[in-house]
């Protein structure tokens, strides 16, 4: 394989395979963007038509290919919550495996920051062009043309499905073309052999963007009729078969592979491998959606459909959008350039983007297990709250979904910055991540799991903003936090040696929630007449001091592992079990005696969902 470098001049080949290899398949939550720079959720112009109201339950839609029979009955409704759970925990837990053999195959260090960097790409021109319009135009659009046409919504489907497939198609085809160039702009520090290799990893990469793109579609169709199972389920078969290649590819290429040494057919493995597991994603759920009775018929006759307008409505949630993937466009470049930098200086542990993408799937996931549950329950009722103006509903809704949390995810955020460099050497150190590489990204992942209140304060606060339908303010608050961001990778770039920049990188994402929260904070206060700040701050101020002896034990429990049993299984495991253990229950009877009111209605939650 030749290809022309911006990075070098001339032209780079390597070492071709002594047999053709097969082109497998690859990631999942859907392929996820490993490297998220936190959610982009919906804002409320989902309220009151969503699927999850019940309003079209049971109804025949016609030819929109019905909902689903279960759809208005109480047991309906139940199993469908049960599909769900199962699902979305089913999806996680193979999504983390699936990171963790991906890690295994292609390390840290430069081909992996090859590999995640062109694996980016495809993430975020989707959700630039197409996944900013679905939560915020496209899911309300199709509820309620469903609800209102005569013909169940069948022909606005055929006309946004066409349109979409035909616009993603387009897209892919631009992309794949303008692959170099879009390599340069994630990589332009890359070493040429380097470039080269994350450019040909692209060219099957940046396929991804027409089955990302549909699969959610499709996914928005299902859960239009009250199907959700496919749309859950079948990201689990994506993370499987990514898996497989990854082990495949390790198998075959053996580990610590690099750009030099990495043959053209393993890395046909990798790329059609990872675009294949989406396709795989995309035609399960097609299947799903012709089950309920869905036949698509190609149209374009768009004038008059109402799909415009709609569209037009959402370039607040779009700047927003743009906002959030211009941080991830910096964090990629500087995490990129100081990896280079800190291998050509002889460094030998992997510090860029893959080692902050590992760091990030171990932080999000207490994010995700507590406070997305709780937010999915919060947002309908408190966009109901808004649409009649009830602020102190919604002020309550907002403290008490804050305040549960907040229970939960103080002592997680002080157990996974305490115990990150052993839960990272337990999770990552293996095939081609050293024990050094892992004990990095536990660095990265201690000074995220920091920021994971603030983080989730943030995210509550904006569900407040799009509750009230203001998509506006958040994209100034957006602009605000990409600011300070930036001031502070940069800062962190030229300041820090090149090992520790990513490091720097995490920390100003996470401070710039920080900011964040603070003006979402005075904004919304002024608006909805205050957001119970004394009850919301002396719960974190007592929930804080309530951690103080779990930290005391934690850093006592690592002292005595560190001196008496030394690095190994025996700490990586025993360190983090035992410290959860005492901290839990030291927590715990501190926050008894604080008298936090939260600790009652945890447990409560707690017990609501092992009932459930």
């Amino acid at each position: 394989m030749v290809t022309d470098s911006p990075n070098g001049g001339g032209k780079h080949r390597r070492p071709e395979p002594e047999s053709p290899l097969p082109s497998a398949v690859r990631p999942g939550s859907g392929p996820a963007p490993t490297f998220e720079e936190g959610e982009v959720p919906g804002p409320a112009t989902e309220r009151g038509d969503g699927p999850g109201d019940g309003s079209d339950g049971g109804r025949d839609t016609g030819a929109g290919g019905g909902s689903g029979s279960d759809g208005g009955s109480g047991g309906g409704m139940m199993r469908s919550s049960a599909i769900m759970a199962v699902g979305t925990m089913a999806s996680r837990l193979t999504g983390f495996a699936r990171t963790i053999v991906l890690g295994a195959a292609i390390g840290t260090h430069l081909l992996g920051d090859a590999y995640h960097t062109a694996h980016t790409i495809p993430f975020i021109l989707n959700d630039l062009l197409i996944g900013g319009l679905m939560a915020s135009v496209i899911i309300p659009f199709l509820v309620k043309r469903r609800k209102r046409d005569a013909d169940g919504g069948k022909a606005t489907e055929d006309r946004l499905f066409t349109t979409t497939a035909l616009a993603l198609f387009l897209i892919t085809a631009a992309a794949i073309l303008a692959a170099e160039f879009l390599i340069w702009m994630y990589g332009s520090q890359f070493t040429p052999i380097q470039y080269e290799t994350s450019v040909y990893l692209a060219r099957f990469l940046l396929a991804q963007i027409f089955f990302v793109g549909l699969s959610g579609l499709l996914s928005a169709m299902l859960n239009t009729r009250n199907r959700f199972g496919a749309a859950v389920w079948a990201p689990v078969l994506n993370n499987i078969v990514i898996m497989s290649v990854a082990g495949v590819f390790l198998w075959v290429a053996g580990p610590g592979r690099t750009p030099e040494t990495v043959t053209d057919g393993q890395l046909v493995l990798l790329g059609a491998g990872t675009a294949g597991g989406m396709a795989l994603q995309t035609l399960v759920l097609f299947v799903a959606l012709t089950r309920t009775g869905y036949r698509w018929r190609p149209r374009l006759d768009l004038r008059g459909s109402g799909l415009g307008e709609a569209v037009r409505t959402a370039g607040w949630m779009m700047l927003y959008t743009l906002f959030t993937q211009a941080g991830l466009w910096i964090t990629t470049n500087i995490a990129n350039a100081a990896n280079v930098a800190s291998i050509e200086q002889g460094a030998e542990v992997g510090a860029g983007i893959s080692a902050y993408n590992l760091a990030y799937q171990l932080f999000q996931l207490p994010y995700a297990i507590i406070a997305v549950s709780l937010i999915t329950v919060l947002l309908p009722q408190m966009s109901a709250h808004a649409d009649d103006r009830d602020w102190d509903a919604v002020r309550a809704g907002f403290s008490r979904t804050l305040r549960v949390s907040a229970f939960v995810l103080v002592p997680a955020a002080f157990a996974v910055a305490l115990f990150a460099q052993p839960l990272s050497v337990l999770a990552f150190a293996r095939g081609s991540i050293s024990v050094a590489d892992a004990e990095n990204i536990g660095q990265v992942l201690t000074v995220m799991s920091l920021g994971l209140v603030p983080f989730t304060v943030f995210q509550l606060m904006l569900r407040v903003f799009f509750a009230m339908g203001d998509t506006r303010t958040p994209a100034m608050i957006g602009f605000a936090n990409l600011a300070v961001h930036t001031a502070l990778a940069v800062t962190s770039y030229l300041v820090l040696p090149p090992e520790m920049v990513v490091v720097g990188v995490a920390a100003g994402f996470m401070i710039s929630f920080l900011s964040g929260l603070t003006i979402a904070g005075l904004v919304l206060s002024r608006r909805i007449g205050g957001l119970d700040g004394k009850h919301v701050i002396g719960t974190l101020l007592r929930l804080h001091l309530a951690v103080v002896p779990s930290v005391a034990a934690g850093f006592g429990v690592l002292w005595a592992f560190d001196t008496h049993v030394g690095p190994g299984l025996a700490t990586y495991v025993g360190a983090p079990a035992a410290g959860c253990v005492l901290g839990a229950l030291l927590f715990l009877g501190t926050a008894r005696l604080l008298r936090v009111p939260e600790l009652s209605a945890a447990v409560e939650l707690v017990r609501g969902r092992l009932r459930r």
